[in-house]
């Protein structure tokens, strides 16, 4: 009668009557190179079959075999996907990759906690190991956790800027620098001498790569600015925009959809136009439904981030990428039409 345990491959050792090294071998594919005979290969795949053993893929990737599992991790929830959802285009860029290399993907949703947050620990062990290798990403990304991944050596990508960080490991980054440059040459090429930049108070790591490359290229873009607004969505007064206007301000740069869509409405109720007024560029895409629909505007390319995470982790599995390999995807070009020479021009 068969057992009710789980067979181990000690078991197998003992009915194929060989060592539990033997066993090993032909479970991580080195049976050959290690000069097992044919024959008796064959003798422990046939004890494997009559004891129902399955090979753990947990314990196949601590050993170091791959068992073409690629896991997804991200710090928040991720379902329902709309087509809009931040997450949507890097899932479909990941899966994409994953088909194209012939990998399954497991997304972790059992690591998620009661508060709606994700954690690779929450049931004390790092469930990830399940697979051979992950992309992690999120907004509210647990950097304590990253860290711990990293010093075990567990294979991981994320999607995201990670530099500065003390154990360092690969990741994928939009280029927000250029992004910037490109809005900044766009809108000096027009005419402007004077923009403002709206963001959001509260500042993650992606809205800082962006201030600190307007901060940086406006005086090279022959520009001038005050100093940013930072405030949280719903807050933009129509006295910030008065004051800006008075101040000689032609054009705005807008941190995100939430403020693009604020700014449309208090410049409409001036009765201002978009841009025979005043021009328009924003740092991100426009909510869709939203008055700043169309607006001129750069987007992460998020599809081209999932694929490249895919790529770099195989290639680190592989042992071609270091850990301190470091991604770099030029956003989407510039498109819309809010950027046009200022009044009198």
């Amino acid at each position: 009668m068969p057992s009710s345990t789980r067979p181990s491959q000690r078991d197998i050792a003992r009915v194929a009557q060989v060592s539990q090294a033997a066993v090993s071998l032909v479970l991580n594919g080195k049976a050959g190179e290690k000069g097992i005979a044919p024959a008796t290969q064959e003798k422990i795949r046939a004890a494997m079959a009559s004891l129902g053993y399955v090979p753990n893929a947990a314990a196949r990737s601590l050993r170091g075999g791959r068992n073409g599992l690629i896991g997804v991790h991200t710090f928040e929830s991720v379902f329902p996907v709309a087509a809009d959802d931040y997450y949507h285009e890097f899932l479909v860029g990941i899966e994409e990759q994953a088909v194209a290399q012939g990998q399954d993907l497991v997304l972790f949703a059992s690591t998620q906690l009661p508060d709606g947050t994700r954690s690779v620990y929450g049931r004390g062990s790092n469930r990830l190991r399940l697979t051979d290798g992950a992309v992690v990403l999120g907004r509210e990304r647990n950097e304590d956790e990253m860290e711990r991944l990293a010093l075990e050596g567990f294979p991981f990508v994320l999607i995201g800027n990670r530099a500065g960080a003390v154990t360092p490991v690969p990741y994928v980054a939009a280029d927000y620098t250029a992004a910037v440059a490109e809005v900044l040459r766009a809108l000096a090429a027009a005419g402007h001498r004077r923009t403002a930049y709206l963001g959001m108070a509260a500042r993650r790591r992606p809205q800082e790569e962006r201030l600190r490359a307007f901060l940086a290229l406006v005086p090279g873009a022959a520009l001038a600015s005050s100093t940013p607004h930072l405030v949280e969505a719903g807050t933009v007064t129509g006295e910030w925009v008065d004051q800006q206007l008075a101040l000689g301000t032609t054009a705005f740069v807008v941190e995100t959809p939430e403020h693009a869509g604020e700014l449309a409405d208090l410049l409409s109720a001036r009765g201002l136009r978009v841009p025979a007024d005043v021009s328009v560029a924003c740092l991100d895409v426009p909510a869709p439904g939203s008055a700043a629909l169309g607006w001129s505007h750069v987007a992460v390319a998020r599809r081209a981030m999932g694929a490249r995470a895919v790529r770099v982790l195989l290639g680190l599995l592989e042992g071609d990428v270091p850990p301190t390999h470091v991604d770099v995807v030029p956003c989407l070009p510039l498109r819309g039409s809010s950027i046009g020479a200022p009044p009198g021009r």
